[in-house]
C-alpha cells in the first residue's frame, strides 16, 4: 500500500509538471494560456496528497562484514566497484551511475557530481580507496564515457537488481542502494564531523542557516572528513571476529 500511495503520489508530481509546462508553452493565438489552472493544485490545497513514510531501512554495522564480503564475491568487477563507490562517498544512485570520466581529475584526486538533484555541482575529494578504485578502472575498463558503463541505451551502468538480490542471498543483509547512502551519512554523524562538513558531502541544503549560505563548498577542506569516514567505514566492513581459544592451566 506504501509503495502504491508514493507511486500515486509520483504520478500527479508527473502530471502537474506537465501541466505546467503545457501552460507557459501554448496559448489559443490571442495570447490567452490553454490552460489556466493547474487542476492537480487542488490535492495541495486540499492536503489530498498521500502520506508516504521515509524508508527507514539501512544495513548495521554487524552487518557491514557479510555485507562486504559477498560485494567482493561479485564476478562483475564493474559492479563490485561501483556498490563500494556509492558506499564510500554517499552519492545517490543516479549519480554514481551517470558519472563521467571527464568529471574525474586523478591527479587532484577530486570528482565532480555535474547532475544533482538540487542542480548544484558537487565537487568533492576521493578518500585513498576510491581513489586507487577509481584509477584501476581508468586503466582497464575506459572505452566509454561513463565511469560505470552499461549496455543499455543510457550507455551507464542502471540499477543492477540480479547482482543485488545476489548479494542479499549470500549475506543474508537486505538493502537497496540508497540504504548505502544512508550508512555513508549515518557513520558521518558517528564520527562527530560537523554537520555543515556532513552537508557539504552529500549535497544537503543548509536551509534558512544564514551561516551556511555563507559557507563555500571546497574539496580540499572536505578531503579529512571525506578520509575519515573512508576509513571508517573499511574499518567495519573488512574486520575480522577474533577467535576465542581456550587456554590450559
Amino acid at each position: 500500500e506504501s509503495a502504491g500511495h508514493a507511486q500515486a503520489n509520483l504520478a500527479m508530481r508527473f502530471l502537474r509538471a506537465l501541466l505546467n509546462f503545457a501552460s507557459g508553452q501554448y496559448d489559443d493565438g490571442e495570447g490567452k494560456k490553454l490552460i489556466k489552472e493547474n487542476p492537480v493544485s487542488r490535492l495541495s490545497e486540499t492536503k489530498q496528497w498521500f502520506k508516504v513514510s521515509r524508508r527507514q531501512t539501512i544495513i548495521k554495522q554487524h552487518q557491514l562484514p557479510d555485507w562486504y564480503q559477498a560485494v567482493q564475491n561479485i564476478s562483475s568487477s564493474k559492479i563490485r566497484d561501483y556498490l563500494l563507490f556509492s558506499l564510500l562517498t554517499g552519492l545517490r544512485r543516479e549519480e554514481g551511475f551517470r558519472m563521467r570520466w571527464r568529471d574525474v581529475d586523478l591527479k587532484a584526486k577530486t570528482f565532480v557530481v555535474a547532475d544533482t538533484k538540487n542542480k548544484n555541482p558537487l565537487h568533492l575529494p576521493m578518500g585513498t580507496y576510491v581513489y586507487q578504485l577509481l584509477k584501476l578502472r581508468e586503466d582497464q575498463d575506459n572505452d566509454s564515457e561513463f565511469v560505470f558503463p552499461g549496455s543499455g541505451k543510457s550507455g551507464h551502468l542502471v540499477e543492477p537488481k540480479r547482482q543485488v538480490a545476489k548479494v542479499v542471498e549470500e549475506s543474508g543483509v537486505q538493502f537497496c542502494l540508497h540504504d548505502l547512502r544512508r550508512v555513508f551519512i549515518t557513520t558521518a554523524e558517528s564520527l562527530d564531523i560537523s554537520s555543515y562538513a556532513v552537508k557539504g558531502l552529500v549535497n544537503h541544503s543548509t536551509g534558512n542557516d544564514v551561516t551556511g549560505g555563507y559557507i563555500i563548498s571546497d574539496p580540499e577542506r572536505l578531503r579529512k572528513p571525506m578520509q575519515r569516514i573512508e576509513n571508517h567505514l573499511l574499518s567495519l566492513c573488512q574486520q575480522e571476529f577474533a577467535k576465542i581459544v581456550t587456554l590450559s592451566v
